[in-house]
């Protein structure tokens, strides 16, 4: 790696803060359903990127395999799903909760491979994934004892975060063939087609939204989206993605110091506990799995934060 510019961690630390808005803006978008949300942060972000694509990579767009195409297609229906699942569990739980536990994707993506590939953990990463699930599981019962809601909204978080993983393991292969603009332009499109689809015969309106939820939509496409994952994609250049996946470990911190200014959410001693013990679980499965393989499917699942 090149040597790193002097601001590279102050670069780090605004991409964090960048994805840790994504749940405040959620929040602040008040009663507007999660599907439609997650059209809008989708939609306007390929609206801004399409001048860009078909300038810069029309040539490479048409060189993509109908293969490729179709993996892309299909980890956008997986990201679209993601952002429902997510958007939604905000409005039961906490922002703390939902965003600690969505966190737990580096979890299902090993998971994943180890079903799929046959992919082997070595004894720290089993040890690790236990700690973390135990965190989960604290958060789960404490949220219960709160009321059933907020324990629905920890199972929608955990199905996001399931989600995504499915996203990533989809186009990870198709990533390595196709230019990171290219990639993203195809899967946010087709995500946003989808959520299209998904809203247009339900009750939700896609009209008739104030000027703040307007801005919240904006916002979401431009802040966690686009200088969230491109600072961090950015970063890559100088920074491991070990240390890039460390940072993002942060994003249920910033979301929850966020949370707590705008919206008042003090934390329970359950999800203080559980909080804790997940990260600390995931801090040692990456440091664990970092050895035998870089964890790229970490940072990148942030396309959900």
């Amino acid at each position: 790696m090149e040597r790193p510019p002097t601001a590279i961690y102050a670069v780090l630390a605004v991409a964090v803060l960048s994805i840790s808005a994504s749940a405040i803006f959620v929040r602040l978008a008040g009663d507007v359903p999660a599907a439609v949300i997650a059209f809008y942060r989708l939609g306007l972000a390929v609206a801004i990127m399409t001048p860009w694509v078909l300038l810069k990579h029309r040539h490479h767009l048409s060189s993509i395999t109908r293969k490729d195409a179709l993996s892309s297609m299909l980890a956008g229906i997986f990201l679209a799903a993601h952002f429902i699942l997510w958007f939604e569990s905000l409005k039961y739980t906490s922002v703390a909760s939902s965003v600690v536990l969505v966190s737990l994707q580096p979890i299902f993506a090993f998971l994943g491979t180890y079903f799929f590939f046959r992919e082997r953990f070595s004894a720290g990463a089993v040890l690790s994934m236990m700690i973390a699930i135990t965190g989960s599981v604290v958060i789960g019962w404490g949220d219960f004892q709160t009321g059933g809601g907020a324990l629905y909204g920890d199972v929608l978080a955990l199905l996001g975060g399931m989600m995504v993983t499915g996203y990533f393991l989809i186009g990870q292969s198709v990533r390595k063939r196709l230019t990171l603009t290219s990639y993203t332009w195809l899967v946010y499109g087709m995500a946003a087609v989808a959520l299209l689809i998904y809203n247009l015969p339900s009750p939700a309106s896609l009209v008739g939204y104030d000027g703040n939820q307007w801005l919240v939509f904006l916002s979401l496409a431009l802040i966690p989206t686009f200088l969230g994952h491109s600072l961090l994609n950015w970063s890559l250049k100088w920074v491991s993605t070990s240390k890039i996946s460390m940072a993002v470990l942060l994003e249920p911190v910033g979301a929850s110091i966020l949370a707590y200014f705008l919206f008042g959410e003090n934390l329970s001693w359950t999800q203080l506990l559980g909080g804790a013990v997940v990260i600390f679980g995931l801090m040692i499965f990456l440091l664990s799995t970092s050895v035998k393989r870089k964890p790229t499917l970490t940072y990148s699942a942030r396309k959900r934060g």
